[in-house]
């Protein structure tokens, strides 16, 4: 694979790769599918990052006509993409990366992939990164996810969000959610208490 012939902006994102995060996706790339979790390397934010800009780049030199009409040239990429897409499944627990996947399954229709987005949501994600998704996407379709996510996780896990002026509104749409779709008790009264003293810190 001569990563040169994906572009200049592709294989300028790749040299700008640590030689660690290169090798953790040549050892995924060559293991394909039989193994999502390949990389044993360290996995950081630095490589969060590194690994979703590149899926970026990959994903926009993918629309080019030049790309698309080279068959082979096409393949390559997009395996190179499949890879990323892998990684970030398999790894991250990033707000900003849980959007670009959501959002890039749902262009592809790919609601298998976005259900399994939805489990890692739930399995590994803080509370405070799903309000994120949900402050961060303007697409309807993983915000209610991440509402759902929230709104699923045991109230101590929400209740920290109503003290962030950043997470307050979100908490408290989760909270609803729970108190009027799942008809908790517990939920419907921590409402009722945030609201009085919201209504409180107003006057």
């Amino acid at each position: 694979m001569m990563i040169k012939e994906f572009g200049g902006k592709v294989a300028s994102v790749w040299d700008g790769l640590r030689p660690v995060t290169k090798q953790m996706l040549v050892g995924a790339l060559k293991a394909g599918n039989t193994n999502p979790k390949t990389p044993k390397l360290s996995y950081d934010a630095h490589a969060d990052f590194e690994v979703s800009r590149l899926l970026s780049a990959l994903d926009e030199q993918s629309k080019k006509s030049e790309i698309r009409s080279d068959t082979a040239k096409f393949n390559e990429l997009t395996q190179l993409a499949d890879t990323c897409v892998r990684v970030l499944e398999a790894q991250s627990a990033s707000a900003e990366v849980f959007i670009q996947l959501a959002e890039r399954a749902i262009k592809e229709n790919n609601y298998d992939r976005l259900d399994k987005l939805a489990d890692h949501l739930a399995e590994r994600y803080s509370s405070s990164e799903i309000a994120e998704v949900v402050r961060q996407s303007e697409t309807p379709q993983v915000r209610a996810i991440a509402y759902e996510t929230l709104a699923m996780m045991p109230i101590p896990q929400i209740l920290p969000l109503l003290d962030d002026p950043l997470y307050a509104g979100i908490a408290a749409g989760a909270l609803e959610q729970k108190a009027f779709e799942f008809d908790s008790d517990e939920a419907r009264d921590i409402l009722e208490q945030f609201d009085m003293e919201t209504e409180a810190g107003e006057q």
